[in-house]
């Protein structure tokens, strides 16, 4: 039977978090969930840490308050600004963050070109730069920071002319043509279109969606 204390809350800086709650709802199909948005203070990325922190404290203080069971940060930014002081605030609380799906791409092309697009703020951050460390010697990853990119699709323009215009400029700045891209920000898969169109269909198309989706069916389980 249900309770008022078992939903699980997703939370992200805009509507890219859609693209996480997709697949926990593919995974646990037979649970409730509360999704909040923050698009009035989007996009995080290039906000400071410290104030990224914030609205990221003030989005599960409120959704808490609801009564919920996990916490899940469906946001790359607040994860990389937030996610430790998160789980040292709420220790009874199961809080999952969400990370650039480069283990992944590693695994399926040992010794490839890996690209990483995410925000600026998310690929400044130490986290990022601990799982870069893990994974740039067994394969070529290039980062590629990508501001005005969130906007576009905050815009409801993510397939669109100046999308693709946006996208041709931020890919010309690459070394090459990489074998897999890693969309290290949940808004980017509404553009996976646009990016397939200017980059050409043999490039795959990575997202930590899905790993996020199981991890939190596994640290349900447990608790």
């Amino acid at each position: 039977m249900n309770t008022k204390h078992d939903y699980i809350a997703v939370f992200d800086s805009g509507v890219g978090g859609l693209s996480v709650l997709r697949h926990l709802r593919r995974v646990m199909p037979g649970e409730r969930y509360l999704y909040f948005g923050d698009s009035a203070n989007a996009p995080y990325g290039t906000k400071t840490k410290e104030d990224v922190k914030k609205l990221t404290f003030d989005a599960a203080q409120r959704l808490i308050s609801r009564g919920i069971k996990a916490l899940v940060v469906a946001c790359n930014t607040a994860t990389s600004a937030a996610i430790h002081d998160l789980r040292i605030a709420y220790p009874d609380l199961v809080v999952i963050g969400i990370e650039p799906a480069l283990k992944l791409a590693a695994e399926r092309f040992p010794g490839g070109k890996l690209c990483v697009m995410a925000t600026p703020m998310t690929l400044r951050e130490e986290k990022f730069a601990a799982l870069m460390r893990r994974y740039e010697e067994v394969c070529h990853v290039q980062k590629l920071p990508a501001p005005g990119l969130v906007e576009l699709v905050e815009g409801g323009k993510a397939d669109s002319p100046e999308t693709d215009s946006l996208l041709k400029t931020l890919f010309a700045t690459l070394e090459s043509t990489p074998d897999a891209v890693v969309l290290g920000c949940t808004h980017y898969p509404f553009a996976a279109k646009a990016i397939s169109r200017v980059l050409g269909g043999g490039v795959t198309l990575l997202d930590g969606g899905q790993g996020t989706a199981r991890e939190t069916r596994r640290r349900l389980a447990e608790a």
